[in-house]
């Protein structure tokens, strides 16, 4: 059975891992700036947290000016671009008072298999504020944390 949102090409690994961590970005359309970084991180923040109670686990984020990146993971259930529909909106909705915020259609997702590429994705997004003159260090940066721990891959 072919499960709606899900590649047809992903059948054999979501039917052989439990819970599979996918990689996730999502940017605003043509890159152009949040309105409010602030505001971004707080709705962020606030639709990661209540999809724990729909046994939806977001983990590790980073919020850049015009995109973020993060690792969710659900269950057996999860349809990752249904609930990227959901984030999206959320966010939009709390940016209504912004004048014309849009994101760019779709997301990018990439499917973590083992603990070394979860690390070696974070380290790399983590800096990201750094490389981009943000931040002089990764923790400095206040749009980033963890809303749920995810152990591994």
């Amino acid at each position: 059975m072919m499960i709606k949102g899900r590649p047809p090409r992903l059948r054999p690994i979501f039917d052989s891992y439990d819970a599979p961590p996918f990689f996730v970005t999502a940017c605003a359309f043509n890159r152009h700036p949040f309105p409010s970084l602030r505001t971004t991180h707080e709705a962020f923040v606030q639709y990661a947290t209540r999809a724990q109670s729909f046994n939806i686990a977001v983990g590790r984020y980073v919020i850049l000016p015009d995109h973020i990146h993060f690792f969710v993971r659900g269950d057996r259930d999860f349809i990752l671009s249904e609930w990227m529909k959901g984030l999206k909106r959320g966010i939009s909705n709390a940016l209504a008072d912004s004048d014309h915020f849009r994101w760019q259609p779709g997301f990018f997702d990439h499917l973590l298999r083992t603990d070394e590429s979860y690390g070696e994705k974070w380290n790399y997004v983590r800096n990201n504020p750094v490389r981009a003159g943000l931040a002089r260090a990764a923790e400095d940066w206040p749009f980033s944390g963890e809303i749920v721990y995810i152990d591994r891959a």
